[in-house]
């Protein structure tokens, strides 16, 4: 009975691995961003299985850009150091004291953890941060958030470069001020910016939740950006969705093909989104 039960296991493992070869097919050579963020990311399981899709991913020829987020770490290292944090409109109210901390937490601990358990799983990866080379230019969101910035212009080229000798970029959410500033960016809005810049196939948002959801709580799978608009407008799409689907609209608008809000928690999320025919989340295309 066991050896009965493990031939059909290795059976369905290759017929998913045949169905899977259309997928395969129409993402080799594609630019796929993943902003990576929510529980998943202090998770060590959950961690290494989210490296292992990375690294499947590149080594069947999808060009991956990872970028990050890291609130949670940097609410525990503001609060071991005892530096006040204060938010405006869900946003943290940066100064230079908080962007010390922000910087230290998103390009040391936070990136270089992600860095190490892509390479642990046989990926090369290199991590970054907006800063670097100038990729992403900022200027102020608003003077009473402090150093916030908003992404006003990004030079992708260096990301490029590494996809072409095999490297997967590793992103902290930090750009440069024009004035030498560090500016702390939002984790979803440097991914729909960096995924507009490269004219990406895919930016896949991983949250917490499913995907948005009806009236019902049901998943909506596809959404276009006038129904993003309708359901906002009515209500249905609400609270900490709407900055998501504004920056999946706004990468749309960019330059993107389609952006997928789907469950970073969710075991293999990124592959059944990319290689499988139902998806894993909600994708929003241009119509």
């Amino acid at each position: 009975m066991k050896k009965q039960t493990m031939n059909r296991d290795w059976i369905a493992t290759a017929r998913t691995l045949s169905e899977a070869l259309p997928y395969l097919q129409r993402y080799t050579g594609a630019i796929v961003v993943i902003k990576f963020g929510g529980h998943a990311m202090g998770d060590a399981e959950q961690m290494d299985s989210f490296a292992r899709d990375v690294v499947l991913m590149n080594q069947v020829g999808v060009r991956p850009v990872i970028v990050h987020g890291g609130g949670p770490m940097i609410n525990s290292m503001l609060d071991k150091l005892d530096i006040k944090s204060e938010f405006v409109g869900g946003k943290r109210v940066t100064d230079e004291a908080t962007m010390e901390v922000v910087e230290m937490v998103l390009s040391g601990l936070v990136n270089k953890r992600i860095v190490q358990a892509i390479n642990q799983q046989g990926g090369r990866a290199v991590g970054m941060s907006g800063k670097d080379a100038n990729i992403m230019v900022c200027d102020p969101v608003d003077p009473a958030l402090g150093l916030v910035g908003q992404p006003v212009e990004v030079t992708p080229d260096v990301l490029h470069q590494m996809h072409d000798v095999g490297i997967i970029p590793v992103m902290a959410p930090l750009g440069a001020g024009r004035e030498g500033e560090t500016f702390n960016v939002n984790g979803d809005t440097a991914a729909g910016a960096i995924a507009a810049a490269m004219k990406a196939d895919r930016l896949l948002l991983l949250t917490d939740v499913a995907g948005v959801k009806n009236a019902t709580g049901e998943v909506i799978t596809d959404l276009t950006i006038d129904s993003v608009a309708r359901l906002t407008k009515q209500g249905v799409i609400s609270g900490g969705m709407i900055p998501k689907t504004e920056t999946a609209v706004a990468a749309i608008r960019g330059g993107v093909r389609a952006a997928v809000i789907l469950d970073g928690r969710a075991p293999n999320a990124c592959l059944l989104e990319l290689f499988t025919e139902h998806g894993a989340g909600s994708i929003i295309r241009a119509g």
